[in-house]
C-alpha cells in the first residue's frame, strides 16, 4: 500500500515571513547605514561606469529586441538605454559586477550585496518616471537608500552562517532573494504578496558555482548577479498580479530547497535582520580582486617598493610563500593555465605577480595583452599558498572579520625578505578613515571615464552630499548619468 501524502496547505516557513516582516516593517535609525548606504551608490555606479569600457560587457547591454521603446522606462546609467525594469536590472547589474570591483561580504557565504542595486535602482527610476507621468510624487534616493541597507542585511544575514558554495550553488541565489523582497516591498505589494515573491525566488533554478571554478572560469561570472537581480525584479513584478507562492518550499519533504539543494540542513542565523551588514560592509578600493586576494595584493605592493630600495625586481625571486585563510585558498588558489579574464582575477598568484612585477593591479592587466607577459606564469609558478588557521578563525569572527594574507619573499641569492603581513583591506570598517576618501577619488575617476567636466561636477556635488541626495527624485538622479 503506497503512503498518502499529506495535502494541507502549511503555514509559510519562517524564514520566508521573517524577510517580509522584514522589509515591511523594520524602521532602520542608523545615520552610518545611511551614510555608508551614500558611499555604496556611488561606489556601484562608478563600478559599472567603468565597466563600460569593456566591450565584452556592453555587447550585452540595451534592450533584449534592439529599437524596443519604453515609455517611462528605467535608464540605464552612462548610456543612452531606457529599458523595460527587468532588462534595466539586468544591464545596470551586470555592468556594476563585471570588473569583481563593487563591495564584498565575506562569512560562511561570500558574496556582492551591491549587486542588487541592479534591481532597486532599475524599479525605482522607472516608479519614479510613471508616478510623474500620472501627477503623483516620485520616490526619493532615500527610499532607494532604504532599500540598499535591506537587501544587502538580507543577503548578508543569510550569508553568515549557511555557505552554498560547499554545495555548489552560486551566491547570486542570495541577491535574487534580497532582490525580490526589497522590490515587492517598493512596489508596495501586501504581506501576503511578498511571502508569496520570496518563495518563488527559493523555488527558482539556482545557478552552479562552475563558472566560477576551474576548469570553467568564464565570462558568466561577471554578469550573473545581474541574471538574479534582473529575475527578482521579475518575480516581485509577478506576485504583483496575484501569481501564488509556495508556503513550504524551504522545508517540504524530499521536495524543498533543503532536501534538494542544503543537504536536508536548515538555514541558521546568527543575528536578526537589521543594519549590521551595511555598516560593515567591504569595500574594493584600490585593487579590482577578489576579495580574499585583496589584503594580499596590498602587501605584493609594499614588496614591490622594498626590491625597488633594494635595487632588485621580480626576475629576483626565487619563491614567495603566502599564509592564508582557508576560504582563499578554496576559490582562487590556482595552478596551471589560465583561459581568460575571469579565470585571472581569480587566480591569487596571478594577483600577486602582477603588482610584484608591475607594480599595479588594474582591471586592464587581466586582459590578454598583458597577460601574455612570460614573467607572470614564471613568477606563479613559484607562488605558494599556506592555510593559517588563526587567519581562518578571525575570518570568521564576528567581532573581527579580518581578511589576512601575509608574503614572504625569498630571492634568488638567498636573501629572505620580512614577511609582509596585512589583515585588513583598506576597505574594511576599521580603515575607513583612511579608506573613504579613497573610495571618493576612485569615483571621482570612473566619472572622468565617461562624462564631461561640468556633468561629473553636478553629479559629485549631489552625490557627495548626504542630505541633497537623500531628498532627490530617483529619476531626476538618474538623468544626471544619462550621455
Amino acid at each position: 500500500m503506497s503512503a498518502h501524502i499529506p495535502n494541507h496547505r502549511p503555514e509559510p516557513d519562517a524564514v520566508l515571513t521573517d524577510i517580509a516582516d522584514y522589509v515591511l516593517d523594520y524602521r532602520i535609525d542608523s545615520n552610518l547605514a545611511y551614510e555608508t548606504a551614500r558611499n555604496c551608490l556611488i561606489d556601484t555606479l562608478g563600478c559599472g561606469l567603468e565597466a563600460l569600457d569593456y566591450p565584452a560587457c556592453t555587447k550585452l547591454m540595451g534592450p533584449i529586441i534592439p529599437g524596443t521603446i519604453v515609455p517611462n522606462g528605467a535608464k540605464v546609467p552612462g548610456t543612452q538605454f531606457q529599458l523595460d525594469p527587468v532588462q534595466a536590472a539586468f544591464n545596470i547589474g551586470a555592468m556594476i559586477r563585471w570588473l569583481d570591483f563593487n563591495d564584498t561580504w565575506l562569512a560562511a557565504e561570500w558574496g556582492h550585496p551591491s549587486d542588487n542595486l541592479g534591481g532597486i535602482l532599475a524599479v525605482a527610476d522607472w516608479m519614479s518616471r510613471t508616478a510623474v507621468a500620472n501627477g503623483k510624487p516620485p520616490l526619493l534616493m532615500r527610499d532607494v537608500l532604504t532599500a540598499m541597507i535591506k537587501a544587502h542585511e538580507i543577503q548578508g544575514c543569510l550569508a553568515l552562517e549557511n555557505s552554498f558554495n560547499r554545495v555548489g550553488l552560486d551566491h547570486v541565489v542570495l541577491v535574487k532573494v534580497a532582490t525580490t523582497a526589497v522590490v515587492a516591498q517598493m512596489l508596495g505589494l501586501s504581506r501576503d504578496e511578498i511571502i508569496n515573491a520570496v518563495s518563488l525566488a527559493w523555488v527558482d533554478g539556482q545557478s552552479l558555482r562552475t563558472y566560477r571554478h576551474a576548469p570553467n572560469t568564464g565570462s558568466r561570472k561577471s554578469w550573473a548577479a545581474g541574471d538574479a537581480t534582473a529575475r527578482g525584479v521579475r518575480l516581485a513584478l509577478m506576485a504583483a498580479k496575484g501569481e501564488m507562492g509556495y508556503p513550504s518550499v524551504l522545508t517540504a519533504k524530499t521536495w524543498g530547497f533543503y532536501d534538494v539543494l542544503f543537504k536536508g540542513q536548515p538555514f541558521r542565523f546568527q543575528r536578526p535582520y537589521g543594519h549590521y551588514v551595511m555598516e560593515n560592509i567591504l569595500f574594493k578600493i584600490s585593487f579590482p580582486a577578489e576579495f580574499h586576494s585583496q589584503t594580499a595584493v596590498e602587501a605584493a605592493m609594499t614588496l614591490h617598493e622594498r626590491l625597488k630600495a633594494m635595487g632588485k625586481s621580480a626576475d629576483d625571486i626565487a619563491a614567495v610563500t603566502i599564509r592564508t585563510h582557508e576560504a582563499c585558498i578554496r576559490i582562487i588558489d590556482k595552478q596551471g593555465p589560465l583561459n581568460n579574464p575571469a579565470d585571472r582575477d581569480h587566480c591569487i598568484q596571478y594577483m600577486v605577480a602582477a603588482p610584484l612585477i608591475f607594480g599595479r593591479l588594474t582591471a586592464a592587466d587581466y586582459e590578454d595583452n598583458i597577460a601574455v607577459d612570460p614573467r607572470i606564469d614564471t613568477l606563479r609558478g613559484v607562488i605558494t599558498c599556506v592555510e593559517e588557521p588563526a587567519f581562518t578563525a578571525d575570518y570568521h569572527d564576528p567581532d573581527k572579520r579580518s581578511i589576512a594574507n601575509a608574503m614572504t619573499v625569498i630571492l634568488k641569492d638567498g636573501t629572505k625578505l620580512d614577511e609582509v603581513v596585512v589583515e585588513y583591506p583598506i576597505g574594511h570598517k576599521r580603515r575607513r578613515k583612511d579608506g573613504i576618501p579613497l573610495l571618493e577619488a576612485k569615483f571621482r575617476t570612473n566619472l572622468n571615464r565617461r562624462f564631461p567636466t561640468r556633468q561629473q561636477d553636478v553629479i559629485l556635488k549631489v552625490s557627495l552630499d548626504q542630505r541633497a541626495l537623500e531628498a532627490m527624485p530617483v529619476h531626476e538622479y538618474v538623468d544626471l548619468y544619462v550621455i
